[in-house]
């Protein structure tokens, strides 16, 4: 098994230096989450780093110490699997559905900037993006294998025979190769023909 094995390897999706936890309160609404029941936002439960993370064609969302790099919490990220919902009041706050050790929780995230809730979305949906077009890629392949191969080698006794443009079948080649070059063009053609080289 080769060290950058997929299952191993680890690329950084995403990296915002500022994010914020909240607590979230019980659903009040099949409607979804909304930031504003989570009271004041300006006093978030923590804040830190959040990362991005792909191991294979697994993605997770990981909230750090910025400083430290301590983990506080992780998301391992499913697509549609309401693992991360956006809250219907505001483009710039999530609910995460957070694991350890085979338990679960939820709770509120939020960016100081919207284009950092974009950037969170779009990196997401790029991770599960790529991983759906090598799986296709990988589909077309093996297709492709699957396919009978044809042979176009020669069998014993069969011959090839070719037709020159212009020729008048077997022969012409060396007909043509034995001409004498053509004459300069005289003034009454004014010229234009050329000398042709014939080989």
């Amino acid at each position: 098994m080769s060290i950058l094995d997929d299952q191993d390897y680890e690329s950084v999706l995403l990296v915002i230096r500022e994010c914020y936890v909240y607590k979230v309160p019980p659903l009040a609404s099949s409607r979804g989450h909304r930031a504003q029941d989570w009271g004041n936002v300006e006093e978030p439960l923590w804040r830190g780093r959040l990362r991005v993370i792909a191991v294979g064609k697994k993605c997770f969302i990981r909230l750090e110490d910025g400083r430290t790099g301590e983990l506080f919490a992780v998301c391992p990220y499913e697509e549609n699997k309401g693992c991360v919902e956006s809250v219907i009041d505001s483009s710039r706050y999530f609910v995460l559905k957070i694991e350890d050790q085979g338990r679960h929780a939820f709770i509120g995230l939020g960016f100081l900037d919207r284009s950092h809730a974009f950037d969170f979305n779009v990196a997401l949906q790029d991770h599960f993006k790529h991983i759906r077009a090598e799986e296709k890629s990988e589909e077309m392949k093996k297709a492709g294998n699957e396919q009978p191969k044809i042979d176009f080698s020669l069998k014993e006794g069969q011959t090839l025979n070719l037709t020159i443009a212009g020729g008048a079948g077997a022969g012409a080649g060396s007909a043509r190769r034995n001409r004498p070059p053509r004459p300069a063009a005289s003034e009454q053609d004014g010229g234009k023909l050329l000398l042709l080289d014939w080989h």
